[in-house]
């Protein structure tokens, strides 16, 4: 008992508060460097495998029809050989994912900014915002194709209209969010309203306001192709289109997957985004999934 009782202190004291600093704040380097469990990437990848493989049983179990459920063999067959052709599209979409995403960070941020430290905004022009996500923004998307053609332009409208909103609420909140006494000790140490703002309240916001990126980049997506379905010349939406018409199930399909895998690389990026910008809550978030 008398060396266990020399052992129980030493076990307590010897972390230093060095160390216990980086394990909550660790650097944008380690937070980078960081990669996902084997597990964390293992039972996806098996669920995806064991769901393909029902699927293949599937269409030889019921001898499924080419026209309405192709295998994935086929798919991969018809993917492989229109490879250049998706490719292309794929760029064309992704093209308008991002401008739409960009609009969607470049004018949601000020304004949900301006909903928290502008009352006069706040009471007029906020308000207004919220009413207009009453109405379903598709419902004008046939509009803009009428008003700017099969282009970029009507596609990256839709998709902004869509994606924007998120951005808004979650800079809002997020700013809300920020502790009266961390913003009343900021004054007591002579940060202006300014300084207060940049030092305290936007990066106890950036969360929320990644959290919002992450819903927009998604909705984008949605956007552009639903854009597309209602007239244009190029992109994934387009080729579904073009495919459903000509009974191409399996340039369909593979159409749907490279629309999955360029939303897939779109999320991912704002994800690896939030970790450069933030990695202490990307350190917080795996030690809480490690407890688990």
């Amino acid at each position: 008992m008398g060396m266990a009782g020399q052992e129980h202190p030493r076990t307590v004291t010897t972390e230093p508060a060095s160390l216990q600093g980086e394990e909550v704040a660790p650097s944008r380097q380690q937070a980078l460097l960081r990669l996902p469990s084997f597990h964390a990437v293992a039972w996806p990848v098996v669920t995806l495998a064991v769901l393909v493989g029902l699927w293949e049983a599937v269409v030889l179990l019921f001898k499924t029809p080419v026209y309405i459920l192709p295998s994935p063999v086929e798919v991969a067959t018809v993917g492989w050989s229109m490879l250049p052709l998706l490719w292309e599209h794929t760029l064309w979409t992704a093209w308008e994912v991002a401008i739409a995403f960009v609009l969607s960070v470049a004018i949601g941020v000020p304004l949900g900014v301006l909903a928290v430290e502008s009352k006069p905004f706040e009471r007029t022009v906020y308000p207004l915002l919220v009413a207009s996500q009453t109405f379903p923004k598709l419902a004008i998307a046939p509009l803009l194709t009428v008003w700017f053609g099969l282009g970029f332009t009507p596609k990256i409208l839709v998709a902004f209209l869509i994606a924007f909103f998120p951005v808004v609420i979650n800079t809002a909140v997020g700013l809300r969010s920020v502790e009266s006494e961390m913003i009343a000790l900021s004054r007591s140490i002579g940060l202006g309203r300014v300084g207060t703002f940049f030092k305290i309240k936007l990066p106890a916001a950036l969360p929320s306001m990644f959290g919002g990126f992450k819903i927009a980049i998604t909705l984008a997506l949605v956007g552009a192709v639903v854009g597309e379905f209602l007239g244009s010349e190029n992109g994934l939406g387009h080729i579904m289109i073009v495919a459903q018409g000509t009974i191409q199930m399996g340039l369909l399909f593979a159409a749907l997957i490279a629309l999955t895998v360029l939303g897939l690389v779109a999320y991912g990026l704002v994800a690896l985004a939030e970790m450069v910008a933030i990695p202490w809550r990307t350190d917080a978030t795996t030690v809480a999934q490690g407890s688990m």
